[in-house]
């Protein structure tokens, strides 16, 4: 392949994805959605909005889109969110505008959402979706990164225990399921989905005027 015929192939133009991960506390799935954004930049961090106040640090449009609770009502009774739920009496949800204008640039959308989340979404926007279940090696060893990290009480720990064995009960919900024993391959494997799934033909619009340049029929 010629230099020229590597830039046109380069530039032909495709529609992001929306990729969910989700997992139970402590199985690893924060540490690898950071090295994602941190590694690929194609790929953003969904913003929620949320009606709960904001706290010290926290920046308005970058953490959270913060409103209050009759704009996010007026929201969803225009159906102008992709998911959202209430947590102990605050609102969550995620915009539908400022996603689909990502996936029209080309570029993805990371989405930190449990399983009833991931289930809205599937509803929603099945054809952008991509979605995977991030598994601890074993029970043992969920418990000894939760003890591990230090910022729970062992209360606290045993109700993320209790509620981890609901989570995982979902796994066969989601596209695709990585076992993280070792982050580091953990995070190749979600960019080797990532890669995969960016090749579909669906996701490659630009993909029908590139084969026409080269004289083949559709």
């Amino acid at each position: 392949m010629s230099n020229d015929e590597k830039s046109s192939a380069m530039t032909i133009s495709r529609r992001g994805l929306m990729l969910v991960l989700s997992s139970p506390s402590g199985a690893g799935k924060s540490t690898i959605s950071k090295a994602l954004l941190e590694r690929d930049a194609e790929i953003i961090m969904s913003v929620s909005m949320t009606t709960r106040p904001m706290r010290p640090g926290e920046v308005d449009g970058k953490d959270y889109v913060f409103a209050d609770q009759g704009i996010f009502d007026a929201m969803v009774k225009a159906n102008e969110f992709l998911e959202h739920a209430t947590v102990f009496e605050n609102s969550y949800g995620t915009p539908k505008a400022p996603v689909e204008k990502t996936l029209s640039e080309g570029r993805d959308v990371l989405f930190d959402v449990d399983w009833q989340g991931t289930q809205e979404l599937e509803r929603n926007a099945r054809d952008d979706l991509v979605s995977i279940f991030i598994l601890p090696p074993s029970v043992e060893e969920l418990e000894r990164r939760l003890h591990g990290r230090a910022q729970d009480s062992d209360d606290v720990v045993k109700k993320r225990m209790a509620k981890a064995t609901s989570e995982m009960s979902h796994w066969n919900e989601y596209d695709y399921i990585i076992v993280n024993e070792n982050v580091d391959e953990s995070v190749a494997r979600v960019e080797a989905i990532l890669a995969a799934e960016r090749l579909k033909r669906i996701r490659q619009p630009g993909m029908l005027d590139f084969v026409r340049g080269m004289g083949v029929s559709q």
